[in-house]
């Protein structure tokens, strides 16, 4: 009886066929897990069996296929940011919004009153691998560590100091103490800013503690007025003062170099009296009438013997009048 090989030799392509199929599944595979690329502001954490190996920077990179490798993209050069008390819409970052807002913006002041406050933490990931493989949730862990801090620092100052004047001193002690605690607790972050937004007090009290800001606006506003016009006035009296300072000053030093003058001048006469006193005397006579003569206008001199002189002269009224 003859022996059909047909179906045997049908099996046999078949069978080759999918080994093939299986080989080009296989190689395809082997590429497509072999080939990865880390984005620009990213770095990639490579793992081998679970077991750190290294970090390799942006660019098309090659990895052990099939799972023995795996990588983490991390995005280093990213600004991240948690809010606290508020959540804006459309957030990326898995832990940027808490559903405890409410809870988180209620706190104590040093002086035992209440405030709701909001703040923004903004921070980069500084260490991939201690952000992935040190703290199991290193982004809740951030916002407790940060709200712990936030409370420490509100609770250390009134609530005036918070809601008006401290605000900034609020933020700068808070960085401080937030970037000390994560690298204490070595989560990789660094954390570029923390910013307060509303701070305010209760509902309740809001409009009497409005009241009481508007009123220290006013008295601050009345202040600067009155600095103003004290600065306005008291430089122009003091500009007044000096100006008649120094022109009593001048007027001393010229009446003192008057005087000398007068003394010089006296002295000299008084060398040349004792020299010749008849002449002097006649000089000073002669002199001072000749500076009082011609201030005396039109003067006609004549004899106290005199008679009949009006005959002769055609005398004005004003001459009668002197002659007189």
């Amino acid at each position: 009886m003859a022996f059909d090989t047909e179906p045997w030799q049908n099996y046999e392509i078949r069978r080759s066929h999918l080994m093939w199929i299986a080989l080009g599944i296989l190689v395809v595979a082997v590429v497509s897990t072999s080939m990865y690329t880390v984005q620009a502001e990213s770095q990639g954490i490579v793992l081998r069996f679970g077991k750190y190996v290294k970090t390799v920077d942006p660019g098309l990179r090659f990895k052990f296929p099939l799972g023995i490798d795996q990588v983490s993209i991390v995005q280093v050069k990213r600004q991240l940011k948690q809010e606290f008390g508020f959540g804006t819409s459309g957030a990326t970052n898995p832990t940027q919004i808490s559903t405890e807002s409410k809870e988180e913006r209620s706190m104590v002041t040093g002086d035992l009153n209440a405030a709701t406050v909001e703040w923004i933490i903004q921070y980069r990931i500084r260490e991939p691998q201690l952000f992935l493989f040190n703290v199991r949730d290193p982004g809740n862990t951030l916002r407790d560590i940060s709200e712990s801090v936030m409370r420490t620092v509100v609770g250390d100052r009134t609530v005036d100091e918070v809601i008006t004047v401290g605000r900034q001193e609020i933020e700068s002690e808070a960085l401080i103490q937030l970037q000390t605690l994560v690298n204490k607790y070595e989560l990789g972050l660094s954390i570029d800013q923390v910013q307060l937004k509303n701070v305010n007090p209760p509902l309740k009290v809001q409009p009497s503690f409005n009241e009481v800001n508007q009123a220290q606006q006013e008295r601050e506003k009345l202040i600067n007025i009155a600095n103003g016009e004290y600065n306005k006035v008291i430089p122009r009296a003091s500009g007044e003062a000096e100006q008649k300072i120094q022109a009593a000053e001048g007027y001393a030093l010229k009446r003192v170099n008057e005087a000398q003058g007068d003394v010089s001048r006296f002295n000299a006469v008084l060398a040349e009296y004792l020299k010749a006193p008849e002449v002097t005397k006649q000089r000073i006579y002669v002199e001072t009438m000749r500076e009082i003569i011609p201030k005396l206008g039109k003067k006609i001199i004549i004899d106290e013997n005199a008679s009949q002189v009006l005959p002769l002269l055609q005398l004005t009224p004003d001459v009668q009048r002197n002659s007189q």
